[in-house]
């Protein structure tokens, strides 16, 4: 399986949690957003270190390249974070107003996020990886 392939279904996975959290705590199911809102939490965090801690090193070993789009990627990843610990303390706090606040930011920036990475960076990385990003993705299932 590519990476392109790999790493957009498991974009859809996130957004399919994310979305599903943010109609429970709308519904008032404090218990279920939160369960998600856990779920969605450890799915994109495992999916921001795949990329950080294997993906981008080797496609910047591959190509030489120091910055460029895997930079802007890791900016974005830590954007993202700091959301991510906004919305954690409005799940426990139960404050859906704020929930849906940040959920809304962060769901703005995941879009832009993903279809940068699903458009381009991934397209990039399977051409200059190739068999070496299959690898490396038939380590994490």
């Amino acid at each position: 399986m590519t990476i392109t392939a790999y790493m957009s279904n498991d974009h859809k996975s996130c957004d399919d949690i994310f979305t599903d959290m943010e109609s429970a705590a709308h519904s008032g199911d404090w218990e279920r957003a939160t369960q998600l809102w856990h779920s969605f939490h450890h799915d994109l965090e495992r999916h921001l270190k795949r990329e950080e801690e294997q993906l981008f090193p080797a496609f910047e070993a591959q190509n030489g390249m120091q910055g460029g789009p895997t930079s802007v990627m890791r900016h974005e990843h830590e954007q993202m974070r700091g959301l991510m610990a906004q919305i954690a303390l409005a799940v426990t706090n139960n404050d859906v107003d704020e929930l849906l606040g940040q959920t809304e930011t962060l769901l703005i920036l995941m879009q832009q996020h993903n279809a940068k990475e699903e458009q381009v960076l991934y397209p990039m990385m399977d051409r200059v990886l190739g068999s070496a990003g299959e690898d490396i993705i038939s380590t994490w299932k």
